[in-house]
């Protein structure tokens, strides 16, 4: 029987196999998914609908920014194992999806697994790695960031990658960002500041102060005031621009940043791990 190119391609899709085993798998099944996935298994295929149930705990995270340095992506490619995770051929795929990523700007992960790389999706990719490497990989993350200036970070080991946004820039506000990249790294805010928490955070920290108060034996009528201090002390201990900089802990990142240059501030940040 005749198949057409997608039913080769949705074959593909499914387990991961090279494109001429998938057809020769349905001519030989006679058009029948289930018995050409069967076929493909006892000539050896490795079937990466198998793998769809593993945990992808490993990767690398990948990051590109512009010349100018107002715009930047980051694409976290993740994976089953650390092997895997430092092969160059996963290294190499992961700068190939950044470029489609930084040249294209899609809207989000979906529509960039849409975009092509020769002349196959990013998804089709994807499927054709985890046949040819036998473990499950994914797209853990992707951001596209835009500002005044953006600046990028990756931890050592490419495990941790991070965007930083800022505004009212000078010549030194480069390497503060990188500062700012490795503290937000390093403590892992919330939040910007306390106005970007959530209220469902805001409620539980709260309701946590309360019978934290309450357990300590603090009469009822403070219980209220006892727990808005907590989650005062919350916010400063969470929240990037009251946090206390790392580098010099007498300073906030907000009192550090106006050291650099006044009124120079992160507009948005965004904090990425292959383990997150």
């Amino acid at each position: 029987m005749a198949i057409t190119a997608q039913e080769v391609n949705k074959l593909r899709q499914m387990t991961g196999a090279g494109m001429m085993d998938c057809k020769k798998a349905l001519v030989e099944a006679d058009g029948d998914f289930d018995k050409a996935i069967e076929i493909l298994r006892k000539k050896g295929q490795k079937v990466s609908a198998s793998r769809s149930d593993r945990e992808t705990t490993e990767g690398a995270v990948f990051v590109k920014a512009s010349d100018d340095h107002k715009e930047a992506v980051l694409v976290s490619l993740n994976c089953e194992t650390d092997f895997v995770a430092k092969n160059d051929d996963f290294q190499q795929f992961g700068k190939q999806i950044l470029d489609v990523a930084f040249k294209n700007k899609p809207v989000s992960t979906d529509a960039l697994k849409a975009l092509k790389i020769d002349d196959l999706t990013v998804g089709e990719k994807i499927t054709e790695m985890v046949g040819k490497i036998g473990e499950k990989i994914e797209i853990g993350a992707y951001e596209h960031m835009q500002g005044e200036m953006v600046v990028t970070y990756i931890h050592a080991g490419n495990r941790l990658g991070v965007l930083v946004a800022m505004e009212n820039t000078n010549d030194a506000a480069e390497e503060a960002g990188k500062d700012v990249a490795m503290q937000i790294a390093a403590m892992n805010p919330v939040g910007l500041n306390k106005d970007s928490v959530d209220q469902a955070t805001i409620d539980r920290e709260l309701e946590i102060g309360k019978e934290q108060a309450r357990a300590e034996g603090k009469p009822e009528n403070m219980l209220d005031k006892i727990a808005q201090g907590k989650l005062n002390k919350f916010f400063k201990d969470n929240t990037l621009m009251e946090q206390s900089y790392v580098k010099d802990p007498s300073m906030t990142i907000t009192q550090y940043l106006n050291s650099v240059n006044k009124g120079l501030k992160v507009t948005q940040f965004k904090r990425v791990s292959v383990t997150a």
